[in-house]
């Protein structure tokens, strides 16, 4: 894996990755187990972590609770 490919990703980026907004992902962090690391007031992501996430359901769960919500 090149290192772009394995740097730490900010949020903006991590949202464009996931096709979902900011408050999203937040909430995933807050309520369900979102792979998220705090440096400092800034949170960072490892997208083969996220990507492993989304693919064992978590970001589904998030849906099943709220569908009405993004």
């Amino acid at each position: 894996m090149s290192e772009i490919e394995d740097r730490w990703l900010s949020i903006r980026e991590i949202c464009e990755h996931l096709g979902v907004s900011s408050d999203t992902v937040y909430k995933w962090i807050d309520k369900h187990a979102m792979p998220a690391h705090r440096m400092g007031r800034l949170w960072k992501f490892k997208k083969d972590e996220v990507d492993e996430w989304v693919k064992r359901g978590g970001a589904a769960e998030h849906f099943k609770r709220n569908p009405d919500q993004p």
